[in-house]
C-alpha cells in the first residue's frame, strides 16, 4: 500500500513539474515576442532608433528602401503590405506626405499608427499641404515629443525608457539649432533657390528666404516657359546661391547656373542616409557647412 501510493504521489509531482515547466516557457514566449515598429520612411526611422535605444524587446524596420527618398507619390508594393501585416506599430510623418496611408489602414485596420505631425501646424503652398516638416529643427523636436509620447501611451510598460530617450535626444537637437543659429548669424545673403518644396519649414527657422523653386515635385523638369521665367527670376535678383538635393540630380537647375551668375551647392533634406541614431544630426551639420560656403 506503502509503495503504491509513493508511487502515486511520484506521477503527481512529475505531472505538476511538466505543466509548470510547459506553463513557464508558454509565457516566456510570449513575453519575449518583441514590439515590432515599422516606420515610414527615413527620417522616421531615424527618430524611432533615438526613441527605442536601449528598450527591450522593441524591433525597428524602415518600410521603404534606403534610397527612396521622400514619399510624395510612392505606392505601397505587395513586400510592404506584408510587413505591415507583421506590424504592431506603424510611425509616418503625416501631413500628407505618405498618400498610400488609406490603403494601409483599409487594408489592415487594427494597426496602430502614430503620425508624427498630429497637431503641427503646417505650411500651405500652391500644391496643398507642405509635408516636410521634419527638415525644421524646432518642428522635428515636436516630433519626436509626439512619437515619444504615442510610443508611451501604446506601451506603458517601457514609458520611462521612451521619455528618457526623448529627454536625450531633443537636448542634442536643441544644441544642434544653437549651432546652426549662431553659424548662419553672420552670412552676407539669405537669399536662396532650391530644387524643390523641400525646405519652407528650414528657412524659416533660420531666416532664410527662398527667391524661387526649380521643380515642385522631384522630377518633375520645369518646361520651357517656366525655365526661362526661373533664368530671368535669378538673373533680376541677382541670387548666386542654388540648392540641390543629393537624392535627386536636376537637368534644370544645372541648365539655370549655365545661364546665369548662380552657382549650384547641395543642401540634403534628410530623406536619404546612413541608418544611424546620429544621422539628423551629421545631415544637418553638412548642411549649415554647405549654407555658410555658398552664402558668404
Amino acid at each position: 500500500m506503502f509503495k503504491t501510493t509513493e508511487r502515486f504521489c511520484f506521477f503527481i509531482l512529475t505531472v505538476v513539474f511538466f505543466c509548470t515547466t510547459l506553463l513557464t516557457s508558454s509565457v516566456s514566449a510570449a513575453a519575449t515576442k518583441p514590439l515590432r515598429i515599422t516606420t515610414s520612411f527615413y527620417p522616421m526611422y531615424i527618430a524611432a532608433l533615438n526613441l527605442t535605444k536601449g528598450v527591450q524587446g522593441i524591433e525597428v524596420r524602415n518600410l521603404t528602401k534606403p534610397m527612396t527618398g521622400c514619399l510624395h507619390d510612392y505606392n505601397s508594393t505587395t513586400d510592404d503590405m506584408k510587413q505591415l501585416a507583421k506590424t504592431d506599430i506603424f510611425i509616418v510623418n503625416g501631413a500628407g506626405m505618405e498618400s498610400f496611408l488609406d490603403k494601409v489602414i483599409k487594408q489592415k485596420p487594427d494597426i496602430k499608427i502614430i503620425s508624427a505631425s498630429d497637431g503641427i501646424q503646417t505650411l500651405k503652398d500652391s500644391t496643398g499641404e507642405n509635408p516636410h516638416v521634419w527638415v525644421s529643427i524646432s518642428l522635428h523636436i515636436k516630433q519626436i515629443r509626439i512619437i515619444s509620447s504615442r510610443l508611451a501611451a501604446l506601451d506603458p510598460t517601457n514609458r520611462r525608457e521612451y521619455n528618457k530617450n526623448a529627454d536625450i535626444y531633443v537636448v542634442k537637437l536643441e544644441k544642434l539649432r544653437s549651432e546652426m543659429i549662431a553659424g548662419l548669424k553672420g552670412i552676407k545673403t539669405r537669399d536662396i533657390i532650391t530644387l524643390h518644396e523641400a525646405f519652407p519649414y528650414f528657412a524659416k527657422e533660420f531666416g532664410l528666404n527662398v527667391v524661387a523653386v526649380i521643380e515642385r515635385e522631384p522630377g518633375s523638369e520645369p518646361n520651357a516657359r517656366e525655365m526661362a521665367s526661373t533664368i530671368n527670376l535669378v538673373r533680376k535678383t541677382r541670387v548666386k546661391a542654388m540648392f540641390a538635393e543629393p537624392q535627386y540630380p536636376s537637368k534644370a537647375a544645372q541648365t539655370v547656373t549655365r545661364e546665369t551668375d548662380a552657382k549650384l551647392y547641395i543642401l540634403d533634406p534628410v530623406v536619404t542616409g546612413p541608418m544611424k541614431d546620429d544621422a539628423y544630426i551629421e545631415i544637418m551639420k553638412k548642411n549649415l557647412r554647405q549654407l555658410q560656403k555658398a552664402l558668404n
